[in-house]
Order: C-alpha cells, then sequence, then structure tokens
C-alpha cells in the first residue's frame, strides 16, 4: 500500500524550497525554479529515501581480502577478527547465511554487544573507527551497523550525529543495553593486587568512586574491550580493565567486581543503521528521527516544535549540531556591522509512524518553516532496556 508523504524537501535543494508531493501511484513535482537541477529522487513504498548530502570521503581503492570468523568467546587472542579499517576495506562477501553487522571496536566490547542483541545469529564484524562501520555498510560489506548515539550519564556522541548526515545509511532500528562496567584481572589477581586500571575514558569517569577506594592510577585507552585484551596480552598481575562480562570470557580474565559504575542506571542508546529504510507500520511503537535546519526569524523554532505539539506527537529527543558547511549566519541587525550567529541542524526524534497521518501532516507543516528537511529513519522503538 502506498503511503502518502507530502511536503519533505530533498536536500539537495538546500536552500531552494523545492517541495515534492507523492500520491497514491503517482507523483507531482512543484519547484520555485529551474526543473533542471533535478538530481534524483527515491521514494521507497512512499516514504522518501535520500541518498546522502555529501560525497564519502576519504575513499580509497580496495585493498586485501579481509576474512571474519564467526563471532564467539576466543582466548587465543591471535584467532580474534582484527578490525576493519576504511583503507583496508574489502569486497569479498560469505555465502549469505548469516547477517553481518558492522560495529566500532573489539571483540567484547558493548557495540558487539548490542549486536548481539539485535541479530542473536549474527556474523559481527569489528571496525577501528565508527566512520569504517558506516562505509562497510555502504559498501555492500555487511548488512547493518550498530553505532551507539547516546547514554544516559555521558550524554550524546556528537561524532555520531554528524556521520548520520554525511552518510547515505537509515536507521531501522535501535537497542538500548544496560552498561555493567566490571573490574578485570588476570587469573588469580586479587583487587588488592592492582596498582592501574586500563579503559575508555568516559568508562573510567562512570567509575570513579569505585576506582579512587582502591587508588587505582586510571590509564585511557580506546575502547574498554580493547583495555581488556591489552591486560590479557601484557599479563601484567598490577593491572586491570573495566570492560564488559563477555570481555573477560573473550580475553580469559576474571570478573574482580561487577557493576561498579556509579550510576546503576547507566543505558547506552545504539541506532541500527541499513542501506534501505524498512516500511514503517502501525502494529509497535515507531520512533521517526529527522534532521532539519531553519531560516533566519523571532519564533521560528519554537514554531518548528509546535507542529508536533499540535498533533500531540511527543517528541523525545532534540539535539542541536552547528552546521559545519555554513558554520556561521550573518544577520544585517547591528547599528555597527552584521552580527554573526552560529547556524544549527536539529537533530529530532518523535513517537510516530510515518504511516500515520499525523507524522506525515507534521512534516509537511514543518517544511514551511525549514530550509533542509531529512527523514534519518522510522523504526520500531526499543521499550525495554536489555
Amino acid at each position: 500500500m502506498a503511503l502518502k508523504c507530502d511536503g519533505i524537501i530533498c536536500p539537495e535543494f538546500l536552500g531552494t524550497k523545492k517541495i515534492i508531493t507523492f500520491y497514491n501511484g503517482g507523483f507531482k513535482l512543484s519547484f520555485k525554479r529551474d526543473l533542471r537541477r533535478i538530481i534524483k529522487w527515491e521514494c521507497s513504498y512512499g516514504v522518501l529515501s535520500e541518498k546522502g548530502i555529501t560525497p564519502v570521503e576519504d575513499e580509497k581503492p580496495l585493498l586485501k581480502p579481509l576474512t571474519f570468523s564467526n563471532s564467539g568467546f576466543h582466548k587465543d587472542l591471535s584467532s580474534l577478527p582484527k578490525p576493519l579499517s576504511a583503507s583496508d576495506l574489502s569486497s569479498s562477501r560469505n555465502n549469505g547465511s548469516n547477517i553481518r553487522v558492522a560495529y566500532q571496536g573489539v571483540p567484547g566490547s558493548y557495540s558487539e554487544d548490542a549486536a548481539l542483541i539485535a541479530y542473536p545469529n549474527c556474523q559481527t564484524v569489528p571496525c577501528d573507527r565508527f566512520e569504517a562501520a558506516f562505509k562497510a555498510v555502504e559498501l555492500l560489506l555487511v548488512d547493518r551497523a550498530v553505532i551507539p548515539i547516546e547514554n544516559t550519564v555521558a550524554g550524546s556522541l556528537h561524532r555520531n550525529y554528524d556521520l548520520l548526515l554525511r552518510h547515505r545509511l537509515h536507521i531501522v532500528g535501535e537497542v538500548q543495553l544496560g552498561v555493567n562496567h566490571c573490574l578485570l584481572g588476570l587469573p588469580g589477581v586479587k583487587k588488592e593486587d592492582l596498582k592501574r586500571v586500563l579503559s575508555h575514558p568516559q568508562a573510567l569517569d562512570q567509575c570513579e568512586t569505585t576506582l579512587n577506594t582502591l587508588g587505582l592510577v586510571r590509564i585511557s585507552t580506546d575502547d574498554t574491550a580493547g583495555a581488556a585484551q591489552i591486560v590479557a596480552s601484557q599479563r601484567a598481575r598490577d593491572t586491570g580493565a573495566v570492560a564488559s562480562v563477555r570481555a573477560a570470557i573473550i580475553y580469559g580474565l576474571d570478573i574482580l567486581e561487577e557493576r561498579i559504575q556509579d550510576d546503576d542506571d547507566n543505558i547506552t542508546r545504539f541506532i541500527i543503521l541499513a542501506r534501505e529504510p524498512i516500511i514503517p507500520g502501525t502494529d509497535k511503537p515507531h520512533k521517526t528521527s529527522i534532521v532539519f535546519s531553519l531560516d533566519e526569524g523571532p519564533g521560528v523554532l519554537f514554531k518548528a516544535l509546535a507542529v508536533f505539539a499540535l498533533r500531540d506527537i511527543n517528541l523525545t529527543k532534540i539535539e542541536s549540531r552547528p552546521q559545519r558547511k555554513r558554520p556561521l549566519r550573518i544577520v544585517d541587525d547591528s547599528n555597527k556591522g552584521s552580527a554573526k550567529y552560529f547556524d544549527y541542524l536539529f537533530y529530532i526524534d518523535f513517537q510516530a509512524s510515518m504511516a500515520d497521518p499525523q507524522a506525515q501532516s507534521a512534516l509537511g507543516h514543518l517544511q514551511e518553516f525549514a530550509s533542509f528537511l531529512r527523514v534519518l529513519g522510522c523504526y520500531p522503538m526499543d521499550t525495554v532496556p536489555h
């Protein structure tokens, strides 16, 4: 069944106010400017699908093939899959029997835990950076990527919000993962034997009370599972790591203490990315994520947010980020020259499906104020942390 998707602005026409209106079985185009500048529109079952704002940077020729074993628990560190890098991508694929899911980090990271919750039988593919995980999906090396987007203690991961706009992917799901920070050490080591501890800076900060009580020197690493890998490989009995239970099993470490985080309600929300959007439904609670920018004017942000309040649509998240391509906006309202302000993009999650006419109406209303609007994804909500 085709869905009506009315008045969504394509980002290729940023600042031109070009509007496309889809009707059942067809479409009508209405522009204020030259039709020759049309680039490309895509509509999947009536739901607008946009393929990217800017080209992916640093794309290089594919190099040597990489192979990855099915995810599992390993104690032989040399047998673990090496993280995929953006300059070390391969076009080789397995026989398709498993869903391949990319994540940032090494085996045993919380991102891999989230991937296995979303797809219990998947083949997980570690990547050295978030950009590599995005590219792996775009280049057909994997089927999905699971990326952290916000944490109840640390807040939003701003880098990943920027990458959402830069890359040509769609949000198709989310996972809420309860964080269980564990103090890990070599077999036979006790807490009292430790002098230093390794982990990601955020994990160290989130366990400050316990680590201060033990009097441990804190050393930062790229990620929590990487810290466990270092402890296991260096075999230093006076060095521990803060990481997950699964990291302890993979790297053969003892769990000296569980749940050492200061805040028990420490939850990270991950988003699931794919090349194509999913068909939104109404059979379960859905969430829609969008990004937009606004023209200058008094009360314009209030008007933009009011389009949801007028239709009783609940906003679950709002995040503003300065525009990287146009960071400053010049406004001639000064007696001594031009005033300059930051120019922002607004990321919003709202609790409604694009199959709901009210959600479609709200976006159609929003485009009256927005100079740019993109739907990042419409997907089922994860209502229970795991």
